[in-house]
């Protein structure tokens, strides 16, 4: 439990930092500051799914006992998916409960490509749910979550383009479409 707090405690710090810093309150300001948290979590996203650096065993000397190098941040396995649609329930309930520590609440699908993933109390929205004021608020609190799942499906093989939207807190909605190439 410390984990999540100490997570969404570090998410609210980097959302207020960059509003901070890029108080433009116009288009530009507001688009460069979700650009950078966006990007922010595309990295993060991207690194559950690659081996953590630093040497391997064979790196050191044999009378040298290391402990066997740490596992992926995600399995190997993740990457011999079939399927699209495989690829999205694993992020539904392993990634999701990996960062946020619950399964994400509902997955749609029209199978031509496009996702709708729900969260009907994501965590990093609901100190906000108190009020309607705060709706207006909520797309920077969602844009390192969108660059997290498009980071994750890249590491996956798969190249998209995620949105979020809310209708009311702490609902949220993120939409995956997959860019075919």
């Amino acid at each position: 439990m410390a984990d999540a707090a100490l997570f969404e405690f570090l998410h609210t710090e980097m959302v207020a930092e960059l509003w901070a810093h890029h108080s433009d309150p116009g288009p530009g300001g507001q688009k460069m500051s979700l650009s950078v948290l966006e990007g922010m979590g595309f990295r993060v996203g991207q690194a559950l799914g690659e081996s953590p650096p630093g040497p391997t065993a064979s790196a050191w000397p044999k009378r040298l006992s290391l402990p066997p190098p740490p596992p992926p941040r995600l399995p190997q396995e993740t990457l011999a998916f079939r399927e699209e649609l495989d690829v999205l329930k694993f992020l539904c309930k392993d990634l999701w409960v990996a960062v946020f520590q619950k399964q994400m609440d509902s997955l749609r699908t029209n199978h031509q490509g496009t996702y709708v993933l729900q969260d009907n109390s994501f965590p990093l929205l609901i100190r906000m749910a108190a009020g309607l004021q705060y709706l207006e608020e909520a797309p920077k609190f969602l844009a390192f979550t969108c660059g997290l799942l498009r980071g994750a499906l890249s590491t996956l093989g798969i190249k998209s383009l995620v949105t979020a939207s809310v209708a009311s807190l702490p609902t949220c909605k993120f939409q995956v479409v997959i860019q075919k190439t």
